[in-house]
């Protein structure tokens, strides 16, 4: 207890919660949330404000934020207050990009408070279950989601990245744009590093053909047979139909060449027929004129006997 009063009065932490300096001054309600112990408002009914101690406005409603804690017992809830420039990570996990920034959590169920910033306006929302009215913050972009957990992570970054750029222009005099051209080709480098590594990820994941066939000629001679056997009654099929196709070409050549000779054979014939007609209508020709000369020559030698008679 002597430790906490000593802590109390030089505006330490205690274990009991934070103190404000001053030796009479009373201590907060409000709990302070930071990266370590922000997974408490997973749990029970809490009002969450995020603030800044350059923000005007955050400034305007601190003393209505204290008022509320000390009712926060009566409403069954916890109020509780992040600080932006300490919890850049914290911030972006909640996605906060205006200032001042309520939450309303209820069992892990986020709902973001758009309404009055008077103590009678903060009570009522509680009081009444206004915050049922209000749709809920979507799965993914919930705190606790994975993207959520990646947004905290770039926004601690950011602001590693500023202090960094604070101790070199303000701790060690540099100019600004040395500053920037330091965090330019920083950036550069870290590019190609992970680009290196991703072409060797990728590599190693999918090598290429030539080396795979180095490493594994087996199983590729395998598969080569394989395919050779898959492909041998393919190339079976298609032979069968050029060479059904070719004897059907060679038949009907055969065919034309018959009917060639055929048609030659019959001319032949009908030239054989013609030549015989023609012997034999010259034989009948030659054989008529003697015919004729025959009996003439009996008529002569009648008419030679009856003048022979008459005498």
């Amino acid at each position: 207890m002597h430790r906490d009063g000593q802590a109390a009065g030089l505006g330490l932490e205690t274990s009991s919660g934070p103190v404000t300096r001053g030796p009479f001054a009373p201590r907060s309600r409000v709990q302070v949330l930071g990266g370590s112990n922000w997974s408490l408002v997973l749990q029970g009914q809490w009002m969450l404000e995020f603030y800044a101690p350059w923000c005007a406005a955050c400034q305007q409603i601190e003393l209505t934020w204290e008022s509320f804690a000390k009712e926060s017992e009566h409403l069954g809830i916890t109020v509780g207050k992040v600080d932006v420039t300490q919890e850049p990570g914290l911030s972006g996990r909640f996605f906060v990009t205006t200032l001042p920034t309520i939450y309303h959590a209820n069992d892990g169920v986020f709902r973001r408070y758009r309404g009055s910033r008077t103590l009678e306006d903060l009570q009522g929302y509680v009081l009444e279950r206004k915050w049922k009215a209000v749709e809920p913050v979507a799965g993914w972009r919930s705190p606790s989601s994975i993207m959520m957990h990646g947004m905290a992570g770039l926004f601690h970054l950011s602001g590693w990245i500023r202090q960094i750029h604070s101790y070199l222009t303000v701790t060690l005099g540099i100019h600004v744009w040395i500053s920037y051209a330091i965090f330019f080709l920083a950036t550069l480098l870290i590019g190609l590093f992970l680009g290196l590594i991703l072409v060797l990820i990728s590599d190693c994941l999918c090598p290429s053909k030539s080396r795979y066939r180095a490493e594994t000629p087996e199983a590729i001679t395998k598969d080569n047979v394989e395919n050779a056997a898959l492909e041998e009654p393919e190339e079976a099929a298609e032979l069968s139909a050029d060479d059904a196709e070719e004897t059907a070409d060679v038949k009907d050549l055969s065919d034309g060449e018959d009917a060639a000779n055929s048609s030659a054979d019959d001319s032949e014939e009908d030239l054989a027929l013609g030549k015989e007609s023609g012997e034999e209508e010259m034989e009948d020709l030659s054989e008529q004129p003697l015919a004729d000369s025959e009996t003439e020559s009996s008529v002569r030698q009648r008419k030679s006997q009856v003048a022979d008679n008459g005498l």
